[in-house]
């Protein structure tokens, strides 16, 4: 459905240590790091799209986080939205909602939430029973 997702930063070097490290947690892989730009982006494996990216605005303008808005990552376990979240708690993030199951959503729904250094919303959910 998507091609990509850009949020912007206002520090990009300190939303690069953020990001790579939930990046990671998650299991996906950078495919560009252009400090000079600023601007990095990762995928899935093999490449796969959609690709996440992080950048100043580019109209120059400064960062607004936006109210209501959220990118929401897929877990493949309940472990790994606990280490997701962890990641970002210890890279400068602020939680909005701790791991756990969230049944109003679904039966198996097992998310956390949890803002970058910027404001910027995000959420990693499993969607699978517990193993």
């Amino acid at each position: 459905m998507f091609s990509h997702v850009f949020i912007s930063v206002t520090d990009f070097e300190r939303a690069f240590a953020f990001h790579a490290a939930v990046m990671r947690a998650l299991g996906l892989d950078l495919r560009f790091h252009a400090p000079e730009k600023p601007w990095a982006g990762w995928h899935g494996a093999g490449g796969a799209r959609p690709l996440f990216v992080i950048c100043k605005p580019y109209d120059g303008q400064p960062h607004d986080a936006g109210n209501g808005q959220m990118v929401a990552f897929a877990a493949a376990s309940r472990q790994v939205v606990r280490e997701a979240h962890a990641a970002a708690l210890a890279h400068g993030g602020s939680c909005e909602g701790p791991p756990g199951p969230r049944p109003h959503y679904h039966a198996h729904y097992y998310g956390a939430y949890f803002r970058d250094p910027d404001g910027n919303k995000f959420c990693v959910a499993c969607h699978e029973e517990e193993a």
